[in-house]
């Protein structure tokens, strides 16, 4: 890995309703953007390691997903929608977890092409209160983004 390049995402609040998550992957921009919108990638990475089933994807603008992770004994599960979809610049998706049901964020993420063979990937998640926020940040999210993160790593070296 480069030398600015961490195992863990870079997470903020930078407003009350906000969450903001950047992180720099050893890739380049196309490997990065497959391995979010192409499905049998998706489930190799997304759930850090942990049993991932597929129950809806349909990748495309007003598509829905639904996804549910085995941790041990917990279930969880989490759906939305796409409102946008922009190959290789952009993702908003809504984003509920069913621990916190009818809690939805908005999720915009933005692919950056560093231009060095590496492809920085940040989040804006955006709440309609801070309460919301602080729940989802207390959920646990910000460990299972970076289990997440990593299972991605190793994803991506796959294909060096």
């Amino acid at each position: 890995m480069s030398a600015d390049t961490t195992t863990d995402a870079t997470v903020t609040t930078p407003a009350d309703r906000e969450i903001h998550i950047e992180r720099t992957f050893d890739a380049p921009l196309e490997r990065v953007w497959n391995a979010y919108s192409r499905i049998e990638q998706l489930v190799q990475w997304w759930s850090g390691g942990d049993r991932f089933d597929v129950e809806r994807w349909e990748f495309h603008k007003g598509g829905h997903y639904r996804f549910v992770q085995h941790a041990g004994s917990e279930v969880h599960g989490f759906e939305g929608r796409f409102r946008e979809v922009t190959p290789m610049e952009r993702i908003v998706q809504s984003f509920e977890w069913d621990g916190m049901p009818a809690y939805i964020a908005i999720d915009s993420t933005t692919f950056v092409d560093l231009g060095d063979g590496r492809t920085k990937v940040v989040t804006v998640s955006q709440y309609h209160t801070c309460e919301e926020r602080d729940g989802m940040l207390r959920s646990g999210m910000e460990a299972g983004l970076n289990a997440s993160y990593r299972a991605l790593d190793v994803l991506l070296a796959k294909g060096a």
